[in-house]
């Protein structure tokens, strides 16, 4: 049968200490063990099903991982505190001093900001390419490169990676594939694609709720055992551990991932046509004028839609501002960061999200001032939401 991620979500089945229909929360730091023998065992790692100390693994993140490694279709993963938190341990622990990496030029700006100026520290260099050219990703491929690195919808240009032809690419030069999933959860399902490794900000869409922050990396067995290693792994040894509470909430909120999907998608797609037919530049992967749109459509899971991310160009950054402080003055969302709230949120990107990636580099890759990137909510009637919103743009001058 096709790969299903919701199915796979839907197909794990918990029960609790005492009968619950949730899985009973580990509220514990540390974890006693009945025998000093099988206390160095799990130190050693020779253990299954032992905890040791949260910091490691407790079972309310492992619950989490197991429905996360599910969704994507990996042997397992590991959660993190954040989104960050689980990026940069992939980073490290797959690349040392001397090493490359190439990385696609469009990406959160946190990740801009950790691969050029942060691993530069630490002797790991990196060239920013237009992931979109696979020739120019091959050529920029160096005998030191170790990783290709890329968002399956890139932040905030909405660019849409070649996860195929890059997984051809690093099987070719020996090099893993890891992909920044967070825009598209259950859209896309870059390992069945062919990446090595599947990192989220769970954050956003995922929790869907704004009031938790984190992060997972899925992958197989041996690379997620290798993170959490005691000795020298990068998630255990840099301790980004997420709560055991938080990760019960989280949890809890994937049951409604597919539902909440589906809505982002339909009302994002709906906006976006009726921008487009009013004469706004306006960049939707469900759009044919997306100049990616078939290679979405060829990957995506499809009854998932093309996602909850749009955006528009108003010109100019005193406008973007200006539409923006109406449209949250009239209640049609916030002026806010981050994504996949069930209200909208909208911001420009280029003094926001993205502020860590220089002037002359955001003019480069096509980000102006004038962008505002939409996270589309779950509006019931969103017919009622486009007219409120044409309103605020003929109000300002945009339209």
């Amino acid at each position: 049968m096709k790969f299903n991620p919701a199915d796979s979500i839907q197909d794990l089945q918990y029960f609790g200490e005492f009968g619950g229909v949730n899985p009973s929360i580990s509220d514990s730091s540390t974890y006693t063990f009945l025998s000093a023998k099988t206390m160095f065992d799990t130190f050693e790692g020779n253990a299954d099903g032992c905890y040791l100390y949260s910091r490691h693994s407790s079972p309310s993140n492992l619950y989490l991982g197991e429905a996360l490694a599910a969704m994507e279709g990996t042997q397992t993963a590991n959660v993190a505190a954040s989104g960050m938190g689980a990026i940069t341990p992939v980073l490290v622990q797959l690349c040392r001093a001397g090493d490359h990496i190439v990385s696609s030029r469009t990406i959160y700006g946190g990740t801009y900001a950790f691969l050029k100026n942060f691993t530069s520290k630490l002797g790991v260099e990196t060239s920013f390419v237009d992931i979109t050219k696979l020739a120019i990703v091959e050529k920029a491929i160096t005998k030191n490169t170790k990783v290709l690195y890329c968002e399956s919808v890139s932040n905030p240009l909405l660019e849409v990676a070649d996860i195929q032809g890059l997984s051809a690419l690093a099987k070719k030069h020996n090099l893993k594939l890891v992909v920044d999933n967070t825009f598209s959860p259950l859209s896309i399902s870059p390992a069945k694609l062919g990446a090595d490794v599947v990192c989220h900000s769970l954050t956003k869409f995922i929790n869907g709720s704004s009031d938790s922050v984190g992060g997972v990396v899925c992958g197989t067995q041996e690379f997620i055992n290798d993170l959490r290693n005691v000795n020298d792994g990068a998630s255990m040894l840099l301790g980004s551990t997420m709560d055991s509470l938080r990760a019960a909430s989280v949890l809890k909120n994937m049951r409604t991932l597919h539902i909440r999907m589906k809505q982002h998608s339909y009302n994002a797609s709906y906006l976006a046509d009726k921008f487009e037919k009013d004469g706004l530049k306006t960049v939707y992967p469900g759009l044919a004028s997306h100049p990616s749109h078939q290679l979405f459509k060829s990957m995506m899971n499809k009854e998932y839609g093309f996602g909850g991310m749009l955006t528009i160009d108003v010109g100019s950054l005193e406008k973007a501002n200006e539409l923006m402080e109406l449209m949250q003055h009239n209640n049609l969302g916030y002026l806010a960061v981050s994504l996949g709230f069930y209200k909208t949120l909208f911001s420009a990107p280029g003094s926001s999200t993205s502020s860590e990636i220089p002037e002359d580099e955001q003019k480069e890759m096509g980000l102006s001032n004038g962008l505002i990137r939409f996270s589309i909510g779950l509006d019931n009637n969103i017919e009622r939401t486009y007219q409120m919103m044409k309103k605020c743009m003929i109000e300002v001058g945009v339209l």
